[in-house]
């Protein structure tokens, strides 16, 4: 029975979750429970979103390098204005969208690297961010507060939470039409054209829509941590990449697995806890990552390598 590259590109990152979750009931037995899988996947929420909308970019072959800044200044708005203000804090919310959708346009019609441009937004959503929360503070709103820290029977809310995020955009990328337009794009664009669609509008389109999961990153960032600050989630950056490689996407041809995003991001969320959890040193988390990275992207490569034997065979 052969085994198709996309139900590939699921296993692995799922394998590599359910190997790392053994290891962990395996060395902590106590976290085989609700509070300790509460506390093992904290943050899965926000790193998932922000996932799924650095997925979006790479559906399209560009790459956003501001994921972190931007989801750190929506925390920002979220802490303050969202808060004391909610009118004001949807109406900044709903500019940054836009601009997010004006910097696909931008990237398209003058043909400029989304990395030397995203590169650059992320100076300006930093100190946008230094701005308006000059220091940590501000406060959560309630019912982001109550949202994120609700407790349903049986499965803590950030996997339930994760659940839903996976499916509701599998739906929107794997089997809507829209889905279909967005990794055309990144496919082939050509044919997209000739189609007679506008690449334009799906551009502007796709970088609103990660703009939106990106603010939703932000609220639910602050939802868990109860304030924001400048730099609350620069690390999200990297984390968003190497979740999308991780749940089996590339870097071009459109790509990409929402159901694998979500898992490797979980995947990522666990071995950060764990190791905070196993009071390990930041430094070392960083490279443990980067270690589980390293190893799913290898035996990906030798799966594919032996597809391809077998194809020419």
């Amino acid at each position: 029975m052969k085994i198709s590259s996309g139900t590939i590109r699921l296993l692995i990152p799922a394998a590599s979750l359910i190997l790392l979750l053994a290891a962990v009931f395996y060395m902590q037995p106590r976290a085989m429970s609700y509070t300790g899988l509460n506390l093992l996947f904290n943050l899965a929420v926000p790193i998932a979103l922000a996932t799924v909308a650095q997925m979006l970019i790479m559906a399209v072959n560009d790459l956003d390098l501001s994921m972190g800044t931007f989801v750190s200044f929506c925390a920002c708005v979220t802490a303050t204005f969202l808060q004391s203000s909610p009118a004001v804090g949807v109406l900044i919310f709903l500019s940054a969208i836009a601009a997010y959708a004006a910097i696909g346009v931008v990237i398209h019609l003058r043909e400029l690297p989304s990395i030397v441009v995203t590169l650059g937004m992320s100076f300006v959503w930093g100190g946008l961010a230094v701005l308006m929360l000059p220091s940590p503070g501000g406060e959560a709103p309630g019912w982001a507060r109550w949202l994120m820290t609700s407790r349903p029977p049986f499965v803590p809310m950030a996997i339930v939470a994760s659940v839903v995020i996976a499916l509701a955009t599998h739906f929107l990328i794997m089997r809507s039409s829209a889905g279909v337009l967005i990794r055309g794009v990144g496919g082939n664009v050509r044919s997209v054209e000739r189609a007679g669609w506008s690449v334009i509008r799906i551009r502007a389109g796709t970088y609103a829509l990660a703009g939106f999961f990106a603010v939703l990153s932000g609220i639910a960032l602050v939802g868990l941590t109860t304030s924001a600050d400048a730099n609350i989630a620069l690390r999200y950056t990297l984390l968003s990449i190497a979740g999308v490689i991780l749940g089996g996407g590339e870097f071009v041809g459109g790509k990409v697995s929402p159901i694998g995003a979500v898992i490797g991001a979980l995947t990522l969320t666990l071995a950060g806890s764990f190791l905070s959890f196993m009071r390990i040193s930041p430094d070392w988390q960083i490279g443990a990552q980067g270690a589980i990275l390293i190893v799913v992207l290898a035996l990906r490569l030798f799966l594919n390598r032996l597809e391809k034997r077998e194809k020419s065979r």
